[in-house]
């Protein structure tokens, strides 16, 4: 499976979505659906970017207990993304709920991923807020190591600890990394931050970008640009 870039379309509508989808008129770019999108347009968005021929990663960062999820990704995996994820902080338990109910009768599934720590999350946080004294890195490669023993096929993760995960996991294990912004770019609220050209010398699989393209004078520029350091 080759590298990717993903455009998060963190948007409020379908029509700020499709005003800046319209703007790709020679490719179709992978993108994200998130909850802000979702949760404003339904279903009906997802369906509606699949029928234009984009691939989609769904991020709902589903987190309940397993019966819960289960049904949840049964109902997903009639929408026919390609990629949709969870919190592997939910368990193992609830991580295998989640491939049962995602499998389809054919066998076949989205992509299925966990998300370890988010990037907007770093070790002073984690120890006061959530009270979880082990360091970051240690604390992403157990959940890591979680979501594959669960039969998921990669995590979320920030792209500081991609090669990482592929040491404990595996180079087949999908490692999708946000935080990802240009060298004279604004880092926004991200605290675990890397450009695209690092995040593949480091091993990153995916990388998703939102505000650096989204908010872009010239969002196909920034997007070519992306692909040219990540991809190319």
């Amino acid at each position: 499976m080759g590298k990717d870039v993903i455009i998060a379309c963190d948007f409020a509508s379908a029509k700020q979505t499709f005003d800046f989808l319209d703007k790709f008129t020679g490719v179709k770019p992978f993108v994200k659906i998130g909850m802000e999108l979702f949760y404003a347009e339904g279903p009906a968005i997802v369906r509606e970017i699949k029928a234009r021929g984009h691939k989609i990663f769904l991020d709902l960062k589903l987190h309940d207990i397993p019966n819960t999820v289960k049904k949840s990704m049964a109902v997903l995996k009639n929408l026919d993304v390609d990629m949709t994820n969870l919190h592997a902080g939910g368990t193992k338990r609830m991580m295998s709920a989640a491939i049962e109910g995602l499998t389809r009768e054919d066998g076949t599934r989205p992509l299925l991923i966990a998300v370890t720590q988010l990037t907007s999350t770093d070790e002073e946080s984690m120890r006061k807020d959530l009270l979880i004294e082990k360091p970051i890195d240690e604390v992403v490669m157990h959940y890591a190591k979680n979501a594959k023993d669960s039969g998921l096929d990669g995590v979320v993760c920030s792209p500081l600890e991609a090669g990482k995960v592929h040491d404990v996991c595996g180079k087949g294990f999908l490692t999708v990394t946000p935080g990802v912004r240009f060298a004279d770019g604004d880092i926004g609220d991200q605290k675990r931050v890397m450009t695209p050209a690092q995040a593949k010398e480091i091993g990153s699989d995916y990388i998703v970008v939102g505000r650096p393209i989204t908010a872009a004078e010239d969002p196909v520029a920034a997007y070519e640009r992306c692909v040219k350091e990540f991809v190319d």
